[in-house]
C-alpha cells in the first residue's frame, strides 16, 4: 500500500498492510542529525514516513509588525510580537517561551487591538509552499495535511492562559467571541487557499488543551465555549470530505467525548508523562477515533534498545487491532535521542505493526 492509502484507511479503521508512521522532530534534533540526512531530503523523505504536513497560514493579529526586541542576553531575548504579547525566548534551544506580559487582558483590549486586525487576507497565506508540498506528496503517494492551530491555541498567544481561563469563567461571552472570530477566519482562509490550489487529503489542528493530569477546562466549559469553534472548523472539513487529526499535548481524556462529538477523526499525541494511557484510551475510545502517538519518548532518551523494544511490545500489538493506530512518539524527538535509536524505534515499531 502507499502512504496515502495507508493513512486514509487508518483514519476510517479500514484494513491496511501495516500501521502508518509519522513523527515530529525538534529543530535542535534536525541540526544534530544533519550529518546523517542529505541536504535535499526532508525527514519525511529520509525515514519514508507515510504522511506530512504543511503549515502555511499566519494567524498573528498584526502580520506586518516586526518583532520588537525589548531586552537581550547571551541566552535569551525578550520581545513584543504582532499579538501584543511580550515573551522571553531562548536563543540556543527549543522551548516554550516564558509569558511575561500581554496587551490583551480583557474584552475591551481584544475589541480595540486584536479583533479589527483578524481579516481573512490572502497575504496571510504562503500559497507557494502549500502548492509545492501538495504536489511533492502527491507524486510520492503520501498523505498530505494542511496544518495549523485551532481556536484554543490561537487565543492564548494573544492574552495568555491565565487571562483566557479567567475570561472563560468570568466573561464567557468575550471568550466565545474570540473562539468564533478565529474559527470563522480559519475556514475563510482555508476556502481562499483551497479554491486557488486544491484540497489537501486531510486537516491537522494543533490544540494543546491539557497539562499534567488535568485539562485546562472542565468538559462542560469545553462544550459551552470551545466546542462551537471546533464544530465550525471540523464541519467545514467534513463537508469537503477531509478527515481531521487533532493534536493536543497534556491530559485531555475528560474532553475526549466532546472532541469526538465535534467530529475529530484522530487524536494525536497522547502524552504519557501528562497521564495519557494509550491502551486505556484505545479500549475506551478506539472504536470512535484513530490514535497517533502514546509511545513514551522518555524510553527513547535512554537510547537503550531493550527499553525501546519493551515499550513498543507493550502497546503496538494491542492498539493495532482495529487498524486505527499510527506510530508516533508521545511528543516529538529531541536531540538527546540518537539517530540509530530512532531508526531502531521505527524498524521495531513496523515489525510489530504488520498485519
Amino acid at each position: 500500500m502507499t502512504g496515502f492509502e495507508r493513512i486514509r484507511n487508518q483514519l476510517q479503521h479500514k484494513p491496511v498492510d501495516r500501521i502508518g508512521i509519522y513523527e515530529h522532530f525538534w529543530d535542535d534534533t534536525e541540526e544534530t542529525w544533519s550529518k546523517y540526512i542529505p541536504g535535499d531530503q526532508t525527514y519525511s523523505d529520509h525515514f519514508n514516513l507515510d504522511m506530512d504536513i504543511s503549515w502555511v497560514v499566519n494567524m498573528t493579529a498584526d502580520i506586518h509588525k516586526e518583532l520588537e526586541i525589548l531586552e537581550e542576553t547571551e541566552e535569551t531575548y525578550l520581545a513584543r510580537d504582532g499579538n501584543g504579547a511580550v515573551l522571553r525566548r531562548h536563543k540556543n534551544h527549543d522551548t516554550t517561551p516564558e509569558h511575561v506580559d500581554f496587551l490583551v487582558k480583557d474584552r475591551a483590549a481584544w475589541e480595540e487591538h486584536i479583533k479589527p486586525l483578524l481579516k481573512p487576507d490572502p497575504e496571510r497565506i504562503n500559497f507557494k509552499v502549500y502548492r509545492d508540498t501538495r504536489r511533492k506528496l502527491k507524486d510520492q503517494n503520501k498523505f498530505f495535511c494542511w496544518a495549523g492551530t485551532n481556536v484554543f491555541e490561537l487565543m492564548h498567544p494573544v492574552c495568555g492562559h491565565e487571562y483566557m481561563l479567567m475570561g472563560m469563567a468570568l466573561d464567557p461571552d468575550w471568550v466565545r467571541d474570540m473562539v468564533m472570530t478565529y474559527a470563522e477566519m480559519i475556514v475563510n482562509l482555508q476556502e481562499i487557499l483551497f479554491e486557488e490550489e486544491g484540497f489537501p487529503d486531510g486537516i491537522w489542528y494543533y490544540e494543546d488543551m491539557g497539562f499534567k493530569e488535568r485539562p485546562f477546562m472542565s468538559p462542560a466549559m469545553y462544550k459551552e465555549i470551545i466546542q462551537p469553534g471546533h464544530k465550525l472548523t471540523i464541519n467545514y472539513a467534513k463537508s469537503r470530505k477531509m478527515p481531521v487529526i487533532m493534536h493536543s499535548c497534556g491530559f485531555v481524556v475528560p474532553l475526549l467525548p466532546g472532541m469526538i462529538e465535534a467530529g475529530i477523526d484522530c487524536l494525536q499525541v497522547l502524552e504519557v508523562k501528562a497521564g495519557m494511557d494509550l491502551l486505556k484510551i484505545h479500549r475506551e475510545f478506539g472504536h470512535d477515533i484513530s490514535l497517533m502517538g502514546g509511545i513514551d519518548v522518555r524510553t527513547l532518551y535512554t537510547n537503550d534498545r531493550n527499553e525501546i523494544r519493551r515499550e513498543l511490545e507493550s502497546k503496538i500489538p494491542f492498539v493495532k487491532e482495529s487498524y486505527g493506530y499510527i506510530l508516533h512518539s508521545d511528543h516529538s524527538i529531541p536531540p538527546t535521542v540518537n539517530y540509530d535509536s530512532y531508526r531502531f524505534f521505527l524498524e521495531e515499531g513496523l515489525r510489530l505493526g504488520r498485519y
